[in-house]
């Protein structure tokens, strides 16, 4: 239900530049506006608004879309008291805490820019920008800013991932040796719908290698710490592609195969491939092979960062593979998420009540926050080293940029 005015009293929140509001002196409330959330659907409609609905803390405040008659309709569709037709309007509103940009990657630079520059907090889906330069751009204006950001690299506040780094940390499979990355791409297949015609084009920062390769390899050096050197093929070989609906043939500059191979910094040897569209045989699957033991993980989908993850593992004296159930201490207390993994709304909440502890100040001293502005800069970066390797033909250092 949508709180009143005359209802609320302002606080301030640690460390985030902007005044909150509370119904009680034990409970605050982050008011939220997404930008981007459609009456006809999307990823807002889907994981989103499904995240915030039962997360504790958080009120869906506000929400605009491109025009004000789409607006109205989400507005009245979502239950959301404010419906604005510009991001600019959304930003200026009294009544939001917290910027949520779900909107296509090529519209995230004039999208999130009027959200900071009023002093909000900003929680961008992945990628930042449409290229580095732009990531850049817009974590440097949240420095100067002052304000929290937030970036959708789902995977590292998701249970098993969370569960899998500290396996690796505490010893299972001994010292890593090496890890094995295969993965289908969802987008860079053979044909390609409406929506989704710009990921054809690879300027468009929409791509197989910034999209599931970029939530991939952040996961993998999640787990297992950053690359230093690495030697890549990133290649298109689908250049023409064909509509489902029309059958109508069109240019694709995107690429559809990346194989990139290097050195993690610990000196373990890693590979990740990834293939545009699906495949029959594989969705995802990831390797980690150590001096004692091996881990595994498994998606039968290729977005797997939003969930539908399963853990395995062996050590020791083991013949075989077991799966391991994920300890009711990742969960964060969000048990109306048990049993329902799969959804692609799973691993948003948690990041949503990553985000919200961190806000709010009551993370564990131990514990890290959510992935900001920064670290998307320089996965960013890492990704612009993998096509530096790949146009060159040559192994690349990434320390050099510091990725």
């Amino acid at each position: 239900m949508a709180i009143g005015r005359s209802e609320v009293r302002e606080r301030p929140v640690a460390n985030t530049g902007v005044r909150m509001t509370s119904t009680s002196p034990h409970r605050e409330l982050i008011r939220v506006g997404v930008v981007g959330l459609s009456a006809s659907g999307g990823l807002a409609a889907t994981a989103h608004v499904p995240a915030l609905a039962g997360l504790d803390g958080y009120e869906l405040r506000a929400l605009s879309t491109s025009s004000a008659e789409s607006a109205r309709a989400a507005g009245e569709k979502y239950a959301v008291p404010l419906a604005f037709a510009s991001a600019e309007e959304l930003a200026r509103s009294e009544e939001v805490d917290l910027v949520v940009v779900t909107v296509k990657v090529p519209h995230h630079l004039e999208l999130i820019r009027p959200a900071l520059e009023a002093g909000k907090m900003v929680f961008s889906e992945w990628p930042l920008g449409a290229d580095l330069a732009q990531a850049e751009e817009l974590a440097d204006l949240a420095h100067r800013r002052g304000v929290l950001t937030a970036v959708g690299l789902q995977a590292r506040s998701a249970p098993p991932l969370r569960y899998l780094r500290d396996l690796v940390a505490e010893g299972y499979v001994g010292r890593v040796l090496s890890t094995s990355m295969l993965g289908s791409g969802w987008i860079g297949g053979a044909t390609y719908d409406d929506n989704y015609a710009y990921v054809l084009d690879a300027t468009s920062g929409a791509t197989l290698l910034s999209i599931p390769f970029g939530h991939s390899v952040d996961a993998l050096t999640m787990v297992l710490g950053e690359f230093r050197e690495v030697s890549a093929l990133v290649e298109n070989l689908r250049p023409e592609v064909t509509n489902v609906t029309s059958g109508a043939v069109a240019a694709k500059s995107a690429e559809d195969q990346i194989a990139v191979t290097g050195v993690l910094e610990s000196g373990a040897v890693a590979a990740m491939h990834f293939r545009g569209g699906t495949s029959r045989a594989t969705a995802f699957h990831w390797e980690i092979n150590g001096t004692e033991g091996d881990l595994v993980v498994k998606a039968d989908r290729a977005q797997w960062w939003y969930g539908g993850t399963q853990l395995y593992g062996a050590r020791g004296e083991e013949g075989a593979l077991t799966e391991l159930p994920v300890p009711a201490r990742y969960q964060r207390s969000l048990t109306q998420w048990t049993g329902r993994s799969a959804e692609p709304a799973c691993s948003v909440a948690h990041e949503y009540a990553l985000l919200r502890d961190q806000i709010i100040g009551s993370l564990a001293p131990d514990e890290d926050g959510v992935p900001d502005f920064r670290h998307a800069v320089r996965r960013h970066a890492m990704l612009e080293r993998v096509r530096e390797a790949a146009r060159a033909g040559r192994k690349v250092t990434l320390a050099e940029q510091g990725a």
